[in-house]
């Protein structure tokens, strides 16, 4: 995992916290959502990502006018054979980056519900489970521009973080455009595959391993709970975004060659997994408030257990 996090740094410039955390999501056995204005990289990170991983990768280009049978297929008559045939769509392969997915209407989302919390499909009555691993990673424009939804609750329920791709400092976007002089630069080169789908599947397997102490656990169940209480917030977190929490604080320990999570860990994990999960109330808006400010203002207010 860390000679993956290395190699996609070398293609990515400046998004070293965002690519550790996407990886970190791929262990937890979560999804992402990336979001950040047009141009500044999203695509490229997933699709490197792919290319370094084995399996089968698939891309969605999510438009106005696309149904959920473009997402997880249908069936059709097959009239040579007089039968009805399944024909599987783009949400079975084991990386599917779902492009742009809030130019599509909230109907069509839905269509990922089922398949990225139960890892399975149904089309027509039939149940059909899902490769082994299954990873969303889904990208999205600022919801104030146009042609845009904003995505329900229950879908950004089910990723597990939330990631901001921001522009890059000056001396990361000389960099960017450095790669880009000799024919084409890093856009012309080809990511060769790195780790096998077997190797990420006995990483997520060490997730068992990593020790969560009691001190940990409430120290997480304090932060889900104040989020309920504060009147800041139209919504709180949920349970799910405790679990996620507890989850992605693993796979970062993991990440970190270390066997046991700290507090430090669900500090850094917190503000991706719990982002796009609360609703301010207006009077919070009103004041240009964000998710981030009131998450760190509910950790520093909790005493960190030692």
């Amino acid at each position: 995992m860390e000679r993956l996090i290395k190699e996609m740094e070398k293609e990515l410039v400046g998004q070293q916290q965002n690519i550790r955390l996407l990886v970190a999501a791929l262990l937890a056995g979560g999804h992402v959502l990336l979001e950040g204005v047009p141009g500044i990289g999203k695509t490229k990170m997933v699709r490197t990502l792919s290319g370094l991983i084995g399996g089968e990768s698939r891309r969605v280009q999510f438009t106005p006018d696309m149904m959920p049978s473009d997402i997880i297929g249908h069936v059709v008559f097959n009239m040579q054979q007089n039968q009805f045939e399944t024909v599987r769509g783009p949400v079975f392969s084991n990386l599917l980056l779902a492009d742009e997915i809030n130019r599509t209407p909230p109907k069509t989302q839905a269509a990922l519900l089922e398949a990225m919390e139960e890892k399975q499909v149904t089309i027509h009555g039939v149940t059909y489970p899902l490769p082994d691993p299954f990873f969303v990673v889904a990208t999205q424009n600022p919801i104030e521009y146009e042609g845009t939804y904003v995505l329900p609750e229950a879908q950004l329920d089910r990723f597990l973080f939330k990631l901001h791709v921001k522009y890059p400092s000056h001396e990361e976007e000389r960099q960017i455009l450095a790669q880009h002089i000799p024919y084409g630069g890093a856009s012309a080169q080809k990511t060769e595959q790195l780790v096998g789908l077997d190797e990420i599947v006995a990483a997520r397997q060490k997730l068992g391993e990593v020790v969560v102490e009691e001190s940990i656990l409430d120290y997480i169940t304090t932060l889900i709970r104040k989020t309920r209480e504060t009147k800041r917030l139209l919504l709180g977190a949920s349970s799910r975004a405790g679990i996620a929490i507890l989850m992605a604080s693993k796979a970062w320990a993991l990440l970190d060659d270390r066997m046991y999570v700290t507090p430090d860990d669900v500090k850094i994990v917190a503000r991706p997994a719990l982002r796009h999960r609360l609703i301010l109330s207006p009077q919070v808006e009103l004041e240009g408030g964000t998710s981030d400010h009131i998450i760190d203002e509910t950790l520093a207010a909790i005493p960190v257990p030692r």
